[in-house]
């Protein structure tokens, strides 16, 4: 009797692929060339270290500046790049550099690895993802000079510049200033919007850039509908709520911490507002502070874990549920509450589909964060505000943390060490990865009715 050979699918490969970068890293970083002292690292920092880079996320257990020499930090930054574009995707990009044909399965990898609905000029969108990316971080970097160049000189400012345009770029929050983060740079006007356009432009998502690029080349030959108009719905929905998060998280930071000495208590009004700007561009999955977190009171502490909860947008480099996502689940809402039978949005329905798909990230992901608060309560001390900040933020991809991640023991470093892997890969896609799918059935049975509210 034969037995079927069982070939991993392509999420399982995806997620084997993280696993594996992961991996690599890890024993990269445990070298003693690594280290500045020249000794080798502990295995679980060193595999904190990589995991953390890897998700793009930024929650450290050693001090990135003093911990790592140049070799160490070199591999932090590749393994920031590859994580922030996708294993597959620098994958597939040597291939095609190197003249190989792409295969049908590796364009379904790619598709899933992005997320894309169709497989149609799929090679070229990844070329134009690169050239993109590289470009802006290439931008950035030359950006960031004028802010580490004066204050660390010609070589070492332009390695800070390069690292820091790409770390911000990949949404992944780790810096080499030092113990600090940014905040030497609070009030640093130059440095906070190159800081706040790198983590934006990274978080919006590859498909809005070409979708917005494709309405600003229309409205030049001619056309008469507004730019936002010749956008298509995905672009439509991430662009409006996103700038309503940073906005309204903007009000909320300036609000709750106007008159907090431990924050923004002793700056003029100009820098507060910028403080509460950066404050709630960074909590959308960037991870880079300019301003104390465990300083923050409790208001804004909650708005922190929301938004770090959102994240940024899909087919980018920020982590979370994404805007989308929320954005469905809430015009699903509405969509009940006024007795409508269908979702709709700019003019279009939501299929059905999408929503069900929605409603099952956001449940997923909400349950997963439940499971490790608790996980992490019953393993480790501190108070639970500080665990429950850390837990959303390494599940979001953050970054930020309230100085209790170098404080935790070895359980706690697998708990968040799992917690940034799901926030990177997505706990849906975890699922999906290790359940067998459903059979399909010409049949549907019959309907049955349960009383909800």
């Amino acid at each position: 009797m034969e037995t079927k050979k069982k070939h991993l699918t392509t999420t399982q490969i995806i997620i084997m692929s993280f696993v594996l970068a992961v991996f690599a890293g890890t024993i990269l970083l445990t070298m003693p060339i690594a280290s500045a002292s020249r000794q080798a690292t502990p295995f679980i920092d060193a595999l904190f270290t990589a995991t953390t880079s890897v998700c793009v996320t930024g929650l450290v257990v050693v001090t990135t500046a003093s911990h790592w020499s140049l070799f160490g930090k070199i591999i932090i930054l590749i393994l920031i790049q590859i994580g922030g574009l996708g294993v597959i995707t620098i994958t597939t990009t040597l291939m095609v550099a190197l003249g190989k044909k792409i295969s049908l399965s590796s364009r379904m990898l790619l598709g899933d690895a992005f997320n894309l609905d169709t497989l149609k000029g799929l090679v070229q969108f990844l070329r134009r993802v690169f050239q993109g990316a590289f470009l802006v971080e290439a931008i950035g970097a030359l950006c960031f000079i004028p802010v580490f160049v004066p204050e660390y000189g010609p070589a070492k400012g332009i390695w800070y510049s390069v690292f820091h345009a790409v770390s911000a770029f990949c949404n992944a929050g780790i810096d080499i200033v030092g113990e600090t983060s940014f905040m030497p740079y609070v009030n640093d006007v130059w440095a906070n919007i190159v800081t706040m356009t790198l983590i934006i432009l990274g978080g919006i998502g590859f498909i809005v850039w070409w979708d917005v690029l494709h309405a600003v080349r229309e409205k030049i030959k001619g056309s008469k509908r507004r730019i936002f108009d010749l956008l298509g719905l995905h672009s439509k929905v991430a662009i409006t709520m996103s700038a309503f998060l940073i906005i309204s998280g903007t009000l909320l930071f300036a609000a709750f911490e106007w008159n907090n000495p431990l924050t923004i208590g002793g700056f003029t009004g100009g820098q507060k507002w910028m403080a509460a700007l950066f404050q709630s561009v960074t909590t959308r999955t960037a991870g880079i502070a300019t301003i104390s977190q465990k300083g923050l009171t409790v208001p804004s502490v909650i708005t922190s874990m929301f938004l770090m909860f959102t994240g940024g947008s899909s087919v980018g480099t920020a982590g979370g549920v994404k805007v989308t996502t929320v954005a469905v689940v809430i015009l699903s809402v509405v969509a009940t509450v006024r007795g409508n039978n269908d979702v709709t949005c700019y003019g279009r329905r939501i299929s059905d589909k999408i929503v069900r798909k929605a409603i099952a990230i956001i449940f997923i992901s909400f349950m997963a964060s439940i499971l490790a608060i608790i996980a992490m309560r019953l393993l480790e001390c501190g108070e639970s505000v500080d665990i429950i900040f850390e837990i959303y933020s390494a599940l979001g991809t953050v970054g930020l943390s309230r100085d209790y991640t170098g404080t935790i023991g070895l359980a706690g470093k697998i708990v968040l060490c799992i917690c940034m892997f799901l926030g990177r890969i997505g706990p849906i896609t975890m699922v999906i990865a290790f359940t067998m799918k459903d059979t399909k059935t010409a049949l549907r049975l019959p309907e049955g009715k349960i009383t909800v509210g």
